[in-house]
């Protein structure tokens, strides 16, 4: 099995003093599994239907150790922090 990445891309803009409360937790729940974040900004340029919001790539060993990382309790109570926000939450395997 090859590497795995979470890939979250925001629908609506969060509200920015939930988005600070969110930040330092999250980071550190993915990184205590593994995580290493590869892209973490907005979008410098849109195609097609695409938003022009936050977007976020979080690169894992394997598939399992991504949805251990999501699923985890330190990542669900940062979760909580950042409040009613619509992303597009996706693990996705490395291409061959």
């Amino acid at each position: 099995m090859g590497k795995a990445f979470i890939v979250s891309s925001y629908r609506g803009s969060p509200q920015p003093e939930r988005l600070a409360e969110y930040a330092g937790p999250a980071r550190k729940a993915f990184e205590a599994n593994g995580g290493r974040f590869i892209v973490r900004s907005l979008p410098v340029h849109t195609y097609e239907d695409g938003l022009s919001e936050r977007t976020i790539i979080i690169e894992f060993a394997s598939v399992e150790k991504a949805m251990a990382a999501y699923e985890s309790p330190a990542y669900q109570a940062a979760r909580k922090l950042l409040g009613p926000v619509s992303r597009d939450v996706r693990v996705v395997e490395q291409a061959d």
